[in-house]
């Protein structure tokens, strides 16, 4: 079966372009909740307008509520979402779980779609999103072919993967960058893309663009795609131009129509679309490494509106039949292939004078529906001889005809709705919170920090599979589970935890969906960590019918948002150490040429500002922000009600750890150079 092709809709124009040029779906923005904020997007009469134009025309058409949400702008998002159901919207596309679960059950017939901010890479993630409801997922955009195949086979939801555009460094809903450094969240769709500028890594190189990379083109690997079961083709790009969307989703539609690669021709006016240093498939391969870096300089001249010829094909096809007989009015009847059908009358026609109507003729007549959104693909007629009825008749009957059956396609399906499910009554807040404690190596775990006895000490799981023991200590040892991982990573991570609970470790850290399939009925306790992204109460609520004992708030949140979340489950906050950047399926150490994972490595940006560079698992890098977040000195993190504070180490030395968790007990001023992070000043 040909996979349906999803084409970017930024704006009225570009959506008619995409329909125009084969897409069998099309995804769009309607009002503020979505991840790309900065396109024309859609106003509500543009967007009522936009789904019967496209319901007619048998394309599909799904709304992205896809970024963070907090509480206040959770009532809007379900109006959004309500409204777009009404009108007949195909599907919403979210991120945020307190979203999801609140649109699953108030919207119980609404089609839902996991985006690709949802982080999900493993059978395990799209099976859970699967079972909580989701009839799609859109998978990152890192997943190579044997990955991506191996989910389809495994999952009972339908699988939608990018084939053509932009390609983020960060993992889609793991990237804090454009936050924590400009105060625009790529997490609520105003990502300022700072990693298309200059970086040097280790202080060399500082005009290279370690971060881009070229955008993705899978026009090769089309039959692959469809072989393997993936449901669905996405283009990425509502912030291009309408010519893009035409130029790139004509060419697509017409090799996934006719089972063939591209042309040379083709290539070519694919690059004029747009490009950046060319092209890359290198994941779908299997691959990274430094020739997927790709940029655009800021002098490119915009690229031309490339638009190949507006397709036949895409036109749906009625069939008529016409019965004229003499006394009595003419009738139309036309009927598409979805079972939709509409019945006209006419004037009854008159005896001929000169020359009689013919069954040809009518046919012939019936079949011109040039200009409209449809294309005859049969007639029949039951003509009585001796009869004449006029050109203008039957062209007014057949466009009445057309008429009704698109008025007939346009209606919307009914649904359910139900009134909004009330949060759980439970109160979790506590009037001070707990210290936690996370590490990145053994030595850290030396020497004083354990002298204060922290409620809690996050390790790392692959630290805990190299050491021999771990230090007695008045605490709960919890291991962090990678961040990244994938279906063929998880035998070695489950030999990985029964060492862990050899060692003493009684809880785990989980930082994504497919933890919890992955450690489900092994008697730990489960922890959320920030990869979750908890924005809001209801994403609280959600992850603990999911099994979590605590969660870590998103790091994005203001301190009045935090204060104000319903805590129906014990929350924490991460109030010091380097906040993550980014994580990212390229080692940026390796692709700048010397892999020197196991010393000290850092990025440098073009004000001299250094950010340490990680190892992680599976030979990524985790992304650290130059500064530390330091609030010792700040006592209103400890009256927002949560039960735990982590202090998040590092580059730090081991005696920095013991002086700053001294000064965090004893509420001293920070030293050296730091930040407040987002707390204060919030997110756009």
């Amino acid at each position: 079966m040909i996979p349906e092709l999803l084409a970017p809709a930024g704006s009225p124009e570009a959506l008619r372009a995409a329909v125009e040029h084969g897409a069998g779906a099309v995804y769009l923005g309607w009002g503020a909740f979505n991840a790309r904020r900065g396109a024309r997007n859609f106003s509500q009469e543009e967007f009522a307008q936009a789904l019967a134009f496209c319901r007619i025309r048998g394309v599909r058409v799904f709304l992205t509520l896809n970024i963070l949400l907090s509480d206040r702008e959770l009532p809007a998002a379900l109006e959004s979402a309500r409204t777009a159901s009404r009108l007949g919207v195909d599907a919403v596309l979210v991120q945020d779980w307190g979203l999801f679960d609140l649109l699953r059950q108030a919207l119980p017939d609404l089609p839902l779609h996991a985006s690709t901010q949802m982080s999900i890479f493993t059978s395990g993630g799209a099976n859970e999103i699967a079972a909580a409801g989701c009839e799609r997922v859109v998978l990152a955009r890192e997943c190579s072919k044997e990955e991506t195949a191996a989910i389809c086979k495994n999952c009972p939801a339908e699988i939608e993967a990018f084939v053509h555009g932009a390609l983020c460094m960060c993992y889609s809903g793991q990237c804090a960058m454009s936050a924590l450094i400009g105060g625009r969240s790529g997490n609520r769709g105003r990502c300022a893309q700072p990693c298309r500028l200059p970086y040097g890594v280790n202080g060399a190189a500082k005009g290279r663009r370690p971060l881009s990379l070229k955008d993705s083109c899978m026009a090769d690997h089309l039959g692959e795609l469809g072989d393997m079961g993936v449901a669905c083709l996405k283009i990425e790009g509502r912030m291009k131009s309408p010519g893009y969307v035409a130029a790139v989703t004509g060419i697509y539609a017409r090799l996934l129509e006719e089972g063939r690669g591209p042309t040379p021709q083709e290539r070519e006016t694919l690059e004029r679309a747009f490009s950046r240093s060319g092209f890359t498939d290198a994941y779908w391969r299997g691959a990274k490494g430094p020739e997927m870096l790709g940029f655009r300089p800021e002098s490119a001249e915009a690229p031309p509106d490339v638009e190949p010829p507006r397709r036949e094909a895409g036109r749906v096809p009625v069939r008529f039949a016409c019965r004229v007989a003499a006394g009595s009015p003419c009738l139309l009847t036309a009927e598409d292939g979805d079972g939709h059908s509409a019945a006209v009358s006419g004037p009854a026609p008159e005896a001929a004078r000169n020359r009689a109507l013919t069954a040809e003729e009518l046919a012939a007549r019936l079949s011109k529906t040039g200009g409209t959104p449809y294309r005859c693909a049969g007639v029949e007629t039951a003509l009585e001889p001796g009869l004449s009825l006029s050109a203008a008749a039957v062209n007014a009957l057949r466009r009445e005809a057309l008429e009704a059956l698109s008025a007939a396609r346009a209606r919307p399906p009914r649904r359910r709705e139900r009134e909004v499910p009330p949060l759980p009554e439970a109160d979790c807040s506590e009037a001070e919170p707990r210290f936690t404690v996370s590490v990145v190596n053994a030595a850290q775990l030396t020497g004083g920090i354990l002298d204060f006895r922290p409620a809690r000490v996050y390790v790392p799981l692959e630290l805990l599979a190299e050491i021999p023991s771990l230090p007695e200590a008045e605490t709960e040892y919890c291991a962090i589970l990678p961040r990244v991982w994938r279906d063929r990573d998880e035998d070695l991570l489950r030999r990985w935890l029964e060492k862990a609970r050899d060692l003493g470790v009684t809880g785990l850290l989980l930082g994504n969906l497919g933890h919890f399939p992955l450690v489900r009925g092994g008697g730990w306790r489960l922890y959320g960590d920030y990869g979750l992204n908890v924005f809001n109460s209801r994403s609280l609520a959600w992850l603990g019918k999911r099994g979590l004992a605590s969660a870590c708030l998103s790091f994005e949140l203001r301190f009045s948002q935090m204060r104000d979340l319903k805590k129906t489950l014990p929350a924490e906050a991460i109030v010091y150490g380097r906040l993550p950047l980014m994580i990212t399926e390229n080692c940026l150490m390796q692709n700048a040429g010397s892999c020197r994972c196991d010393q000290p490595n850092f990025l440098s940006d073009r004000t001299g500002a250094a950010f340490p560079l990680l190892p992680a698992f599976g030979h990524r890098t985790e992304v650290e922000n130059s500064r530390p977040l330091c609030l010792s000195d700040r006592p209103d993190w400890r009256r927002l009600g949560l039960c735990y504070a982590r202090l998040r180490f590092t580059t730090e030395t081991p005696g920095d750890c013991v002086r700053i968790y001294r000064n965090y007990l004893e509420g001293a001023a920070p030293a050296g150079d730091f930040t407040r992070g987002l707390y204060l000043r919030g997110v756009e």
